[in-house]
C-alpha cells in the first residue's frame, strides 16, 4: 500500500511538474501559429526523443533529459544544441520581422504567468495550509552553546527584527526570521525581541556548518527554531506518560512551571534536570487544561539510559489553518522572493551563490514532499504559482538561448535595422547553450546529494521498554 502511495504522489509531481513546461511552451507555439512561423518540433524535455509523432508537419516529442522543453522555429535564432538540427534547416525560409521574435519570446513567460494567475485564483478559493512557522516569529529551541544562547537569545523571545528589517513569519523567503539570516551580511546580526514587556536587542555572530569539497556550501544560521505546539502522537506501552493517563493528542504546556516551547523542550529539560523524580506537567486535552504528576523511569532494557516518561512521538503540523491569501498579494509575494533572492545572490558580501539554486531535481522533490502533506495538493497549487511566476521572470533574463535573450537580439535587430549575422548569432546561441547546460548539470550534481540519504552506519535504534505496573486513569 505504501508503494503504490508513493507511485501515485510521483505521477501527481510528474503531471504537475510537465504542466508547467507544457503551458509556457504552448505559448510559444500558438503564438508562432498566429504568427505564421515555421514550427518543426514541439518537444517536452530535451535530447533524443523517446517518442515522437508528426502531425500537419509539425514532430511532438518527448526529450530524454527532464529539464525543460523547447519549440523549434528555425527562423527564430538557431538553437540546434538544445533542439537538434530540424527539416526545416536546409529549407530557404522567408526572414521574419523583429516584432514576431518578439511577439513569439514574449508569449512563452505570458503564458507562464496566466498559469500563476490562475493557479493563485485557486488557492483563493480553495485556501492555503498556513502552520505554526508560518505565524509565529517566537523561539521555540535555542542550541545550547550555539550563537543565539551565547548572545543570550531564549525560548519564548519573540523576534521583531533582525538588522533592523521586521519579520513576519519564521521559515520561508522573505521577510522570515530564517532567511533574514541567511542573507545577513557583517560579522554579527542585531536581533530585536520581546521578552515578556520588555524590548531587547542581541547580537549573535551566525556561523556555518562545515561541508566537504563536494556538498553545498552551508549558510549562516544562530541554531534556533521555531515554537511549535507539543502534541502527544505516540507513547511507549506501560510507560509512565501511559500510567498516569496521558492520550495521544494531549499538549503538554509545561514542566515544573516552565512553558514548553517546542516538542524536545521535556526531553531537554528531564535531561538538564536529571535528579528531579517528580515531574509536574500541564496538560492541555481539547479546551481543558489540568496538572499531572510523573515520575521519569529508566527503561527495563536500556538501564544505562536517561530516565523518561515512554513520549515516543509528537504530532507534525499541529494547529494549520488555511489562508486565503488574494491573487495581487500571491503574485507580489512570489515576485518579493524572486527579487530578494536575486538580491542576495548578486551581493558581494552574501554566503549565498549559484550552486544554492534549485534545478529539475529539487523542484520535484518539493512537490514530492508537498504531495506527501496531508494538504498536499493545496501546498503544491501554491507552490506552482511561485514556481510560474519564476519561470516567466527567469526567462525573461536577457541571456541568449532564453526568451529574453530572443527579445534582446529582435530589440538589436531594430536599432541596427538589420538581424545579427547567422555565424555570430550560431557561436553565441551554442556557446550560451554550453554554458546553460553546464550549470543545469552543475545545479544537479547538487540536488542528487540531497536525495540521497547521509552516508555512514546508522545507529540501531532500540525501543524502550517499561515494566507492567498499575495504570491510572485520567
Amino acid at each position: 500500500m505504501q508503494i503504490l502511495k508513493i507511485i501515485f504522489i510521483i505521477l501527481e509531481v510528474v503531471v504537475l511538474f510537465n504542466m508547467l513546461i507544457f503551458v509556457h511552451e504552448l505559448g510559444h507555439f500558438l503564438a508562432a501559429r498566429w504568427r505564421g512561423l515555421k514550427i518543426d518540433r514541439f518537444a517536452i524535455w530535451f535530447g533524443k526523443p523517446l517518442w515522437k509523432k508528426k502531425i500537419n508537419g509539425v514532430e511532438y516529442a518527448l526529450g530524454c533529459i527532464p529539464a525543460g522543453g523547447y519549440v523549434a522555429l528555425p527562423q527564430m535564432a538557431p538553437m540546434e544544441m538544445i533542439e537538434g538540427r530540424g527539416e526545416a534547416m536546409a529549407e530557404p525560409l522567408p526572414a521574419i520581422s523583429a516584432l514576431d521574435k518578439i511577439i513569439v519570446a514574449l508569449a512563452g513567460p505570458l503564458f507562464s504567468f496566466g498559469l500563476a494567475v490562475f493557479f493563485a485564483f485557486v488557492v483563493t478559493i480553495v485556501g492555503r495550509p498556513v502552520g505554526e512557522t508560518e505565524s509565529t516569529t517566537t523561539i521555540g529551541y535555542v542550541e545550547k552553546d550555539g550563537p543565539a544562547d551565547k548572545a543570550g537569545l531564549r525560548p519564548g523571545d519573540q523576534i521583531l527584527e533582525i538588522n533592523n528589517l521586521p519579520v513576519t513569519k519564521f521559515s520561508g523567503i522573505g521577510d522570515s526570521v530564517m532567511w533574514r539570516v541567511v542573507s545577513s551580511e557583517g560579522d554579527n546580526l542585531e536581533v530585536k525581541v520581546k521578552r515578556g514587556n520588555e524590548i531587547k536587542t542581541f547580537y549573535p555572530t551566525p556561523v556555518k556548518d562545515p561541508t566537504k569539497a563536494w556538498q553545498r556550501k552551508s549558510l549562516r544560521q544562530i541554531k534556533i527554531g521555531p515554537a511549535e505546539s507539543a502534541v502527544i502522537a505516540e507513547m511507549l506501552s506501560n510507560s509512565p506518560a501511559e500510567r498516569i493517563g496521558l492520550k495521544v493528542g494531549d499538549q503538554i504546556l509545561a514542566v515544573n512551571g516552565e512553558k514548553i516551547y517546542y516538542t524536545g523542550g521535556l526531553h531537554d529539560y528531564i535531561e538538564a534536570h536529571p535528579g528531579e523524580k517528580n515531574l509536574t506537567l500541564g496538560v492541555r486535552r481539547g479546551s481543558t487544561n489540568f496538572m499531572v504528576s510523573v515520575s521519569p523511569e529508566k527503561p527495563v532494557n536500556m538501564p544505562d539510559e536517561q530516565p523518561l516518561i515512554g513520549i515516543s512521538g509528537w504530532q507534525d503540523d499541529v494547529n494549520v489553518k488555511l489562508a486565503y491569501p488574494s491573487v495581487f498579494q500571491q503574485i507580489h509575494d512570489s515576485v518579493g522572493a524572486m527579487v530578494s533572492t536575486f538580491g542576495a545572490l548578486f551581493s558581494k558580501k552574501s554566503d549565498i551563490k549559484p550552486q544554492h539554486l534549485g534545478g529539475a531535481l529539487k523542484i520535484g522533490q518539493v512537490y514530492f514532499t508537498l504531495f506527501s502533506n496531508e494538504q498536499g495538493w493545496r501546498l503544491a497549487i501554491w507552490f506552482s504559482v511561485l514556481l510560474n511566476i519564476n519561470l516567466a521572470l527567469l526567462n525573461m533574463l536577457p541571456f541568449p538561448v532564453l526568451d529574453g535573450g530572443h527579445i534582446t537580439l529582435a530589440l538589436i535587430e531594430v536599432v541596427r535595422r538589420k538581424p545579427v549575422s547567422a555565424w555570430l548569432l550560431n557561436y553565441l546561441q551554442t556557446g550560451c547553450a554550453v554554458v546553460l547546460i553546464g550549470y543545469m548539470l552543475y545545479i544537479a550534481f547538487f540536488d542528487v546529494q540531497d536525495l540521497i540519504p547521509a552516508g555512514g552506519k546508522e545507529k540501531q535504534n532500540v525501543t524502550p521498554e517499561f515494566a507492567p505496573k498499575a495504570q491510572v486513569d485520567k
